[in-house]
């Protein structure tokens, strides 16, 4: 008898003639003879079993590291693959929009149609007066370098709309939404585009600030971080939902603060004007994220997101606390850096996660921001801000706005 493995001389030839198949096989019992048709020996069957077993629990074990590596990364349905979301399943009822199946998001769109506004609608007739002789220098220049970083990035907050997010998602009711997005987009940077172009005169000067993303680096580190989320082919739509949630929600909201500081001096109706309209807008916008965000079926695990928006935060810190001081303007650094961190505490619990840094908010005249309307927004220009039978449903404007789940003051 031969053992797999070991190698054995060769046999000697028999000096008897063997009388046929079957008899042969009685010499060797290793043979993969069968005694019926079809049925195999149990010699046979104790190797397959040699063969299989051990590789069966390789594959076993294999599959609870990969569900193991997965869980690491994502929450709900681990194991999705990302083409099979239905937000992002390819159908070819994306063309038609009725019966609507994504209430809530529906709604959303409403909401920012009911929104809509033009940059004829604010007055800045009186901010030249105020930008020559009420602003001291370090006032124009943080105020010229906030809007240079604004201008900007509503160009790149369209280019992942148009690139990336417009193209995945595959639900009728959401294309709606970003389709408006890009609409409401392209008015902010004409706005900041109008604002620069109003203030500085002279044209080597607004030739810097209008291609600040190359030539001011406070502001390139900002842009570059966003356009690095564009190109990346390797992180999911769920990832890259956040971290655009960071962009409107964090990027903005120490600029947004920065402004409002400023009509609180009574400084700039136009500006400060045009900053409430475009941030109630941003605001929106990081609350359509969230809520697509909350109907994913597989999400990232809260550690990815808290690092996603901690990223965010010390950016944002950086930029407004040493790069672009807002000291500049008389507000307190070391305040600006809380009033950011709540603010990101506010986008994690509206992603579902828990707060990070348990910060409160410092400002209590960012009680007047637009995004929630809880001020004196609709008793000027905008008092017909919300279109009359946009959205019928309305019956306040008022009552409208403060539904809106995401805020840059609300404290929770």
């Amino acid at each position: 008898m031969s053992f797999v493995g070991i190698s054995t001389p060769p046999r000697v030839a028999s000096p008897t003639p063997i009388p046929s198949k079957r008899a042969a096989a009685a010499f060797n019992p290793m043979s993969p003879s069968t005694t019926k048709a079809g049925r195999k020996t149990q010699s046979d069957l104790n190797d397959e079993r040699l063969s299989k077993g051990p590789k069966s629990l390789i594959e076993e074990e294999s599959r609870e590291i990969d569900l193991d590596a997965l869980r690491k990364r994502w929450v709900g349905e681990v194991d999705l693959p990302e083409h099979m979301e239905p937000l992002l399943m390819e159908s070819k009822r994306r063309f038609v929009l009725f019966p609507i199946q994504y209430h809530e998001i529906w709604q959303m769109y409403k909401k920012a149609e009911a929104s809509f506004w033009t940059v004829e609608e604010v007055d800045l007739s009186k901010d030249f007066h105020d930008w020559n002789n009420r602003l001291s220098d370090n006032e124009r220049h943080f105020i010229s370098h906030v809007l240079a970083f604004f201008a900007a990035s509503d160009g790149i907050v369209n280019e992942n709309l148009v690139e990336r997010f417009s193209n995945e998602v595959q639900a009728a009711e959401a294309r709606c939404f970003y389709g408006f997005q890009i609409m409401m987009e392209n008015i902010h940077s004409e706005t900041y585009s109008l604002l620069i172009d109003t203030y500085i005169k002279d044209p080597q000067q607004r030739e810097h600030l209008f291609d600040a993303i190359e030539t001011i680096p406070c502001i390139k580190k900002k842009a570059d971080w966003a356009l690095r989320w564009i190109s990346d082919k390797g992180c999911s739509f769920a990832e890259r939902l956040v971290a655009f949630a960071a962009v409107e929600g964090i990027f903005f909201s120490g600029s947004f603060a920065s402004i409002f500081w400023l009509k609180k001096r009574g400084l700039m109706p136009g500006l400060t004007f045009s900053n409430e309209l475009i941030s109630r807008d941003e605001g929106m916008h990081t609350d359509f994220a969230c809520l697509l965000f909350s109907h994913l079926k597989r999400r990232p695990h809260p550690e990815v997101v808290r690092r996603i928006i901690a990223e965010a935060v010390e950016i944002e810190q950086e930029f407004l606390t040493d790069a672009l001081p807002c000291a500049l303007i008389g507000m307190n650094s070391g305040l600006m850096c809380q009033y950011i961190e709540f603010v990101a505490d506010r986008l994690l619990v509206a992603l579902g996660d828990s707060k990070m840094y348990g910060s409160t908010n410092p400002f209590d005249f960012m009680d007047m921001i637009s995004l929630q309307g809880k001020t004196n927004f609709f008793e000027k220009r905008v008092s017909d801000y919300a279109k009359a039978g946009v959205n019928a449903s309305a019956t306040n404007v008022k009552s409208e706005v403060s539904a809106k789940s995401f805020s840059l003051d609300e404290d929770f």
